[in-house]
């Protein structure tokens, strides 16, 4: 398994705090009986949040994680 040698991400991590946040809104929604339509709507938003977050992290692996560990992999074999 990849150790990581950078730190969180802290736009990750206040992204995810925002779709937490809206995730429960939506339920309170179900909870007061809101209209479905309104339901549906916010559920997409909070869809579209969470993927916006799964492709940052997706970018955030990439530009880290895979190439450090090509990098390492290319100075073990110089070695």
């Amino acid at each position: 398994m990849h150790q990581h040698t950078h730190g969180p991400n802290k736009d990750l991590i206040v992204r995810m705090s925002k779709v937490i946040g809206h995730a429960n809104s939506v339920k309170v929604m179900i909870e007061n009986n809101r209209d479905c339509s309104e339901i549906l709507i916010q559920i997409a938003a909070v869809r579209s949040a969470l993927n916006k977050v799964g492709k940052l992290l997706l970018d955030d692996h990439i530009s880290h994680c895979v190439l450090e560990a090509i990098e390492k992999d290319s100075s073990e074999k110089d070695e």
